[in-house]
């Protein structure tokens, strides 16, 4: 699997405009999911939750039927599809955005064309995570903000 985790900064007028402007860019089997990137704690974070993605639909314990869908839900550690879209789903207006990209060629260019490349979105921002994840002090006091989102992705797999 060749993965690649790009942070941009975009103007969304049209969510749906947007995802076929996506869907054109890529070929049949590969995959650009956009992510909201607020919602990021990092690279690792979002690693984990595609690692976490591919296992489960090789484990048969998939929530989605489609791999993007997996990959959000499990990177926002969440079981429900339409509470992973609330924290990591696009909206209309100006989104700082991940966008992860499996067995696909170069296409920053493209995404480019769309959005400004700014790989500083992808570093945490820990007070809005402490918001959007409900992540109190006292676990800040033993994990980083990062840390904590993994172990909600894997407690997902526990839960089962």
């Amino acid at each position: 699997m060749n993965l690649q985790i790009l942070g941009f900064k975009g103007e969304i007028d049209s969510v749906g405009d947007t995802l076929d402007k996506i869907n054109s860019i890529k070929k049949d089997s590969q995959i650009i999911q956009l992510l909201n990137s607020d919602a990021i704690a990092g690279k690792r974070h979002v690693l984990h939750g595609v690692n976490q993605a591919f296992l489960a639909f090789e484990r048969n314990e998939n929530l989605a039927n489609d791999l993007s869908v997996e990959i959000c839900l499990r990177c926002s550690a969440q079981r429900q599809i339409s509470k992973a879209f609330d924290l990591l789903g696009l909206k209309e207006g100006p989104m700082n955005l991940c966008a992860i990209l499996i067995d696909c060629g170069d296409y920053t260019e493209e995404l480019s064309q769309l959005f400004a490349s700014d790989e500083s979105v992808l570093l945490p921002d820990v007070e809005k995570l402490k918001k959007i994840y409900s992540i109190n002090d006292d676990e800040l006091e033993i994990l980083d903000v990062e840390d904590i989102i993994i172990d909600r992705i894997t407690r997902l797999i526990a839960d089962y």
